[in-house]
């Protein structure tokens, strides 16, 4: 790169401005000032037994600037103009939103109106059979004893914007939020009246009848119900403003997970560019997944969105782990954790409790100590933006057109070996859209791209300007082998950078696409080249191979092995001059009995990884062997170790964090003007692989060295979370100095 490791570090991104930012006072308007929220999602059983008062003093305890209140949409709890808008069965002649609104208002908090939009009762089914989704039988479809109405009907066009209306002139909330407002999932079309004409009108043909992503007609479908989304986002903001004023923002709500979203038909990146604020309903780890899993996606929002806006998230007090239980406290450490993992990414907290009453007082008393801390600390929490010289790649198209049926296995696997594999190896990154890399990879050393099948050509070219720039990638997979809309090239777009040539088979899949699996045994491994057990400690054949000359970086911390596990999916390849070949296939021999396992064909020379160095500098390293993928499932230290290498070696010497100590620690950098700031959160806990965790585990002490970032100058580093300073000593640009002691998490502020 034509940067000085330094200076590239210091210009990670640009920086906020420190006068004039979030939570500035009064003078912002809602989504920029307010940085806590809470919200009792309302049950209709509360309207008699809603302690308002009790709730008022909460409100004050946990320091929050918002509240979200329930008014309307799948139940109404006001007494709303429209005959057909159902009232909560317990409301009687109460207003409780007109209560709430008054009683916050009273408490200078902003008012969120929330809405659920998407179902409604069978006396409005009655009244207005059109507006609801049909199957392909026309037949409604239902949720529960509710029928679920058509995004491309009068239900969203006419009826939701009314209530809007209705909401904003009465009451003057602050804004909106919907939690179903995005309608049908993408597992299930709809076949009404609206749909088929207006699907007809845009392309001639019917609504598909059923899934098929080779049909253009269906892709068609797909675009156009993303497209039918961000005209309801645009036209909900259009009635909020006209009638609640300038400010009067409608947010709806966006969940977390990549594919989630994407079985939803909400584009994050196009929902990004129009909204100033994200609320983000993402409640909880998945089944196998660390507290990292919410720091991410609070960087990859944020690099959507911009580091100058906010994304509160609602964060459940209620039991989550496997089965949901609204009415159980979730284990204290299982929140507080998700909680602070949230910050790391810089997430704002928002409690949030299903009802406003409950028997497990528990639940009451995890969110004031952790709305405390972020309340005295709010001014390093925001206003930040991230210190890394390594770009993680994403992209939507990539988990519909070439995830299809399976993005969780083919895309967000992948993604998330990938992204464990930095946390464990304690490298910051931040999270790149692929159709930003034109735009941030200036500011990076090194991209890498898990499993990127589906590439458009202004993605593919973007990538090798960064490469001919002097940049570094790092790609697995079938990174590029597919057109942005999930057509399979003949070649991978990138060969030239990877210095291969597909040769269109799967070695672990009987010559099938990739998308097939390999054998139940998947009893496949990875051999390191040059082979050097001939000198290692062990018992000897008398057949082993010379042990001549010295391993590549990227296979460092294996030394005393000529193998690693494998067992995934590998694309058969040509290996093209200048591309260097240090692992290669094993294949598949049988597992059982013990007495039949041992390698048939021990040695190949099938590449499971290429390496290249180009003409600008730049490295590349190419892994065909879903490595990253394999990680997420296994959870093998050498599959961890092998990724992390990749990208140390293609990142150099830029990456601007060194942490050691025990632990499984994950690390955030973040830059504000003349100070640096460290989050370091504790994953190392009785529950890290399964949820709930119920105790926290401190480890340390942990010796954490910062690349300083121009204009800081290190001699004075506070620990936020213990209340006490550390020593620093700057050394050639560098800040060190030693944290004790992380219980869950720690904060250094470096000035």
């Amino acid at each position: 790169m034509n940067l000085t490791r330094r200076a590239f570090v210091g210009t990670s991104l640009a920086v906020a401005a420190g006068a004039g930012g979030l939570a500035a006072g009064a003078t912002q308007p809602w989504y920029r000032r307010c940085l806590r929220w809470g919200q009792t999602n309302i049950t209709e059983r509360d309207p008699v037994r809603y302690d308002i008062a009790w709730w008022r003093g909460y409100w004050k305890e946990t320091q929050i600037q918002g509240v979200i209140i329930n008014a309307g949409g799948i139940v109404a709890y006001y007494p709303s103009r429209n005959p057909l808008h159902y009232r909560a069965a317990f409301l009687g002649g109460r207003d409780l939103f007109g209560e709430l609104r008054e009683a916050a208002r009273q408490e200078g908090l902003a008012v969120l109106a929330r809405m659920d939009s998407n179902r409604a009762t069978e006396e409005f089914y009655k009244a207005h059979p059109g507006w609801f989704a049909r199957d392909a039988s026309g037949n409604p479809y239902r949720a529960g004893d509710r029928y679920v109405s058509c995004i491309h009907g009068p239900y969203y066009e006419e009826y939701i914007p009314e209530l809007l209306r209705e909401i904003a002139e009465r009451y003057k909330p602050d804004g909106f939020t919907d939690n179903s407002w995005s309608g049908l999932g993408r597992g299930s079309i709809c076949y009404c009246e609206n749909c088929e004409r207006r699907f007809r009108e845009r392309t001639g043909r019917p609504v598909p009848r059923k899934a098929d992503w080779d049909d253009p007609v269906y892709r068609e479908w797909i675009l156009w119900n993303y497209g039918r989304r961000i005209e309801i986002w645009e036209l909900n903001n259009r009635v909020t403003r006209a009638a609640g004023g300038p400010d009067c923002l409608w947010v709806g709500m966006n969940g977390g997970s990549m594919s989630g979203q994407a079985r939803s038909f909400r584009d994050f990146k196009a929902i990004c560019e129009r909204t100033e604020i994200i609320l983000l309903d993402h409640q909880r780890r998945s089944d196998t997944g660390t507290f990292a899993e919410n720091s991410e996606a609070g960087k990859r929002i944020h690099g959507l969105l911009g580091w100058d806006k906010l994304i509160p998230e609602s964060m459940p007090m209620y039991h989550l782990a496997g089965e949901p239980f609204r009415l159980s406290a979730k284990p204290p450490a299982e929140a507080r954790m998700w909680m602070l993992a949230g910050f790391a990414g810089g997430i704002q907290p928002w409690w949030h409790h299903v009802g406003a009453y409950h028997e497990d007082r528990r639940a009451y008393r995890t969110a004031p100590p952790v709305m405390n801390w972020h309340r005295l600390n709010e001014e390093f929490l925001v206003n930040r933006e991230p210190v890394a010289s390594v770009g993680l790649v994403w992209s939507q198209r990539n988990l519909d057109f070439y995830g299809r049926e399976q993005p969780e296995r083919l895309v967000e696997m992948p993604y998330q070996g990938m992204r464990q594999a930095l946390v464990r190896a304690r490298v910051p990154y931040v999270a790149l859209h692929a159709d930003h890399i034109e735009r941030d990879s200036a500011r990076l050393a090194a991209l890498v791209l898990p499993n990127l099948a589906a590439m458009s050509e202004e993605h593919c070219a973007a990538v090798r300007r960064f490469v001919a720039r002097g940049g570094s990638v790092v790609a697995t997979g079938v990174t590029s082998l597919y057109t942005e809309m999930g057509d399979r090239r003949s070649e991978f777009a990138l060969a030239d950078l990877f210095r291969v040539r597909a040769a269109g088979t799967n070695l672990t899949a009987g010559g099938a696409p990739e998308r097939r699996w390999a054998s139940a045994s998947a009893h496949t491994y990875l051999r390191l080249s040059p082979e050097l057990r001939a000198r290692v400690y062990g018992p000897k054949a008398g057949d082993e191979p010379a042990a001549q000359g010295v391993r590549h970086p990227v296979l460092a911390g294996f030394d005393e092995t000529d193998i690693l596990p494998f067992g995934g999916l590998l694309e058969k390849l040509e290996v093209m001059s200048g591309g260097m070949v240090p692992l290669t296939f094993i294949p598949e021999f049988p597992v059982f009995p013990p007495e039949t396992a041992w390698m048939r064909e021990p040695k190949t020379d099938i590449a499971a990884l290429v390496l290249s160095t180009h003409t600008s500098g730049g490295r590349v390293a190419y892994l065909p062997a879903d490595v990253d993928r394999r990680y997420a499932l296994m959870n093998l230290p050498d599959h961890g170790n092998l990724l992390a290498n990749l990208v140390r070696w293609a990142a150099g010497d830029t990456i601007p964090l060194r942490v050691e100590g025990p632990g499984l620690i994950d690390c955030h950098l973040y830059r504000q003007p003349g100070r640096m700031i460290l989050h370091l959160v504790n994953l190392t806990n009785a529950g890290t692989w399964r949820a709930p965790a119920e105790e926290l585990i401190p480890v340390g002490p942990h010796r954490v060295s910062v690349r300083l970032a121009d204009g800081v100058k290190g001699d004075s580093v506070r620990l936020l979370a213990s209340d006490t300073r550390a020593a620093a000593a700057v050394r050639d640009g560098w800040c060190s100095f030693e944290v004790r002691s992380i219980t869950d998490h720690e904060v250094a502020v470096i000035d």
